[in-house]
């Protein structure tokens, strides 16, 4: 690994100290849970998802802000012939989601969450991937430092998702980096690659990582070699909300990898995130089962944008309200077991 001084050591020095769950919360979550007028574990998962909250939020279970923040980027990958879909798209639909017509702004106002999207420079694309680094240190650190800026003004539920042209591509690569195996365990359709396109797909990947093999043992080199903006920015929101006591949701292929890369930094990194749902996208059970998740959903969905976490939220609230909400056997005057 090389450790050059530039800005990346601030993000190691972050990632290596990162602050671990509330012991007093979680323990107070698991006395209540036990009080409750229901056989223990008869909630099944919505009892961990409880545990879980309190644990990383440090408080009693309570889901009262929960925020959808959207990143996207451009990718010069792209001109590489590898999706059915020019790069202008990514900006229309930035538009789309502005203007309320993506699913996203429909999941969104279903379950009652705030929705905020990032434009990261979409008419500069990042390298092309095959045959220079997607961004500078500099320029990747900045990115991730503005992901981070995602929870300021408050959310106690952080769900993280993308758009971007191309970044299937992208997320194939960084997996082929971080884990092996060969690229065709790691590259899907995504928006609709098929036939020739997917064997340009395929292709692009085998030769970026290929490209930049001898700078690969270092996670964050691979983010800024082999990733883009949108995945910068993805990696930095959950660090903060880390940081900030702000459990996080995380989407479909794209944002899986990002959080990956954290993974591969710090294995206790993703401690304070459950996986939304897992995708129709190819890779992304295999990307979960190394991150050792098992997801919430699994619903055939690879769009994006969030929908698969922000899906998950409505499960996530109500988790809490049963938690917080449910008399104990005292209040209701249920006999509890002996």
């Amino acid at each position: 690994m090389s450790v050059t001084g530039l800005p990346f050591d601030d993000f190691r020095t972050l990632i290596r100290g990162l602050p671990g769950h509330d012991v007093a919360a979680l323990a107070a979550a698991r006395s209540r849970n036990k009080q409750l007028t229901k056989p223990e574990g008869s909630l099944g998962r919505l009892e961990e998802i409880a545990m879980w909250l309190a644990a990383w939020s440090g408080r009693t279970p309570a889901v009262t802000r929960p925020l959808v923040a959207i990143f996207a980027g451009n990718h010069g990958v792209a001109r590489n012939g590898i999706t059915p879909y020019p790069p202008e798209v990514t900006q229309q639909m930035v538009e789309n989601f502005a203007a309320g017509g993506a699913a996203i702004n429909q999941i969104c106002a279903t379950y009652d969450l705030g929705l905020k999207i990032f434009d990261l420079a979409l008419d500069y694309p990042t390298g092309d991937i095959t045959t220079e680094a997607a961004l500078s240190e500099r320029d990747c650190a900045a990115t991730m430092a503005f992901g981070m800026e995602a929870i300021a003004g408050g959310t106690d539920l952080l769900c993280i998702g993308e758009m971007g042209i191309g970044n299937t591509t992208i997320a194939a690569a960084i997996n082929l980096a971080l884990y092996g195996g060969e690229a065709e365990d790691w590259v899907g359709p995504g928006t609709g690659s098929h036939g020739e396109l997917l064997e340009r797909k395929i292709a692009a990947v085998k030769q970026a990582v290929a490209f930049h093999a001898d700078h690969l043992s270092d996670p964050l080199e691979v983010l800024r070699r082999l990733g883009g903006r949108e995945i910068a920015a993805m990696a930095g929101a959950i660090l903060a909300a880390r940081m900030e006591k702000i459990p996080v949701l995380i989407d479909g292929y794209v944002a899986t990898a990002a959080a990956s890369i954290l993974k591969a930094a710090n294995p206790t990194a993703l401690d304070h995130c459950l996986i939304g749902h897992v995708s129709g996208e190819p890779g992304h059970m295999l990307a979960i089962e190394k991150l050792g998740k098992t997801p919430l959903l699994a619903l055939g969905m690879r769009l994006g944008e969030g929908t698969g976490a922000a899906l998950a939220a409505g499960i996530v609230k109500a988790a809490a309200a049963c938690h917080s909400g449910m008399a104990t056997f005292a209040q209701a005057g249920v006999t509890n077991k002996s």
